[in-house]
């Protein structure tokens, strides 16, 4: 009997370490700022919970643009260091902020990053449209008509059933973000 339980706790265990390490796509992405507090609107989507910006690169490919769903974007220069180090912002771009509620597994929401395309659209149909971000932390495809809610592991909350959006690897500490995925 007690052999029966430990394999059921060993069995419990290796579904879990399946669904952690699958939280995360396998698309590339990389990025890094710092000083995060230079950029108002990525500190706050970094520090306060609920509050989700886009980051993309401007049309003329100097810049990149941090915005919220509203107020004026911030947009630092693309430095040679940034060039040097090099950075993919994933299919779109990325969406970055704090979850207003933790995860199972964690006690606190953490930073969390998602592509700002819309993966079902992706999947289905090879596009990659950029979502609206909406206040409430929701993104929205209007190509496909799907709400995905980012303080929900970025799952479809209203629309046609579908997948929840890629999320990739992040870290934030010490005045620094840094998002690496394979």
């Amino acid at each position: 009997s007690l052999g029966c339980v430990g394999a059921f706790i060993l069995l419990l265990s290796s579904c879990s370490g399946e669904l952690v390490s699958n939280k995360y796509c396998k698309l590339p992405a990389r990025f890094a700022y710092e000083p995060v507090r230079a950029s108002p609107t990525l500190y706050s989507s970094c520090e306060s919970m609920g509050e989700w910006c886009t980051i993309r690169v401007s049309d003329d490919g100097t810049k990149f643009i941090f915005a919220k769903p509203t107020g004026k974007p911030d947009t630092p220069p693309i430095t040679e260091r940034d060039k040097q180090a090099g950075f993919y912002l994933g299919l779109s771009g990325l969406i970055i902020g704090r979850p207003n509620i933790p995860e199972l597994d964690a006690h606190v929401p953490v930073v969390t990053c998602y592509d700002w395309a819309c993966r079902n659209c992706y999947d289905d149909y090879g596009t990659t449209p950029r979502m609206t971000l909406r206040e409430g932390g929701e993104a929205y495809c209007s190509r496909c008509l799907r709400t995905y809610n980012l303080n929900n592991m970025g799952l479809v909350a209203s629309g046609p059933e579908g997948k929840p959006l890629y999320r990739y690897r992040v870290y934030y500490g010490s005045n620094k973000l840094v998002v690496s995925n394979p």
